[in-house]
């Protein structure tokens, strides 16, 4: 069989099919019929070439013809691929914004248990600075009632831990 014979063939075999189809029903989608497939596909091709004579500085107040069907099918398959495109990379957006969202917030909470801890030593070290005044002091009332005055008053105690 030459290749003119199976392309013979092979347009019959679709010939026959075609009638097939057509008498199947209409053309769903989505739950959408044929007919409103073929009005948003229309209005899509509309709105773009108004877009386009606009970019172009042409008047838009012409009459667009409609769409023959092989290009009404070719936009409906072009658009269905833009919108599942569009459809994957803003899912991919979204979950990229939720999860640094969730990574600042964790950041966020660490900086907060880290300034409370900071807080509590600083609250911790000022009792203990509260302590060793209260104990220097009680050993200094202890040296004056012995005699030993002096022994305390000696410049290796900075000023401001002597009691005032």
């Amino acid at each position: 069989m030459s290749t003119e014979q199976a392309e013979a063939n092979k347009s019959k075999h679709e010939g026959s099919i075609q009638p097939q189809i057509q008498a199947r029903g209409r053309l769903t989608w989505c739950g959408k019929t044929e007919n409103q497939i073929n009005l948003g596909i229309e209005a899509n091709h509309r709105i773009s070439t108004n877009i386009q004579r606009r970019v172009y500085g042409h008047a838009t107040n012409v009459e667009i013809r409609p769409l023959n069907e092989e290009k009404a099918v070719q936009a409906a398959a072009d658009l269905i691929g833009e919108l599942f495109v569009f459809s994957v990379a803003g899912a991919a957006v979204i979950f990229e914004v939720q999860r640094s969202a969730r990574s600042e917030a964790r950041k966020e909470e660490a900086r907060k248990n880290e300034i409370e801890a900071i807080r509590q030593k600083e609250d911790q070290l000022a009792e203990e600075i509260l302590t060793m005044k209260q104990k220097l002091s009680e050993l200094e009332r202890l040296a004056n009632s012995r005699g030993l005055s002096g022994l305390f008053r000696s410049s290796s105690v900075p000023d401001q831990m002597k009691p005032t």
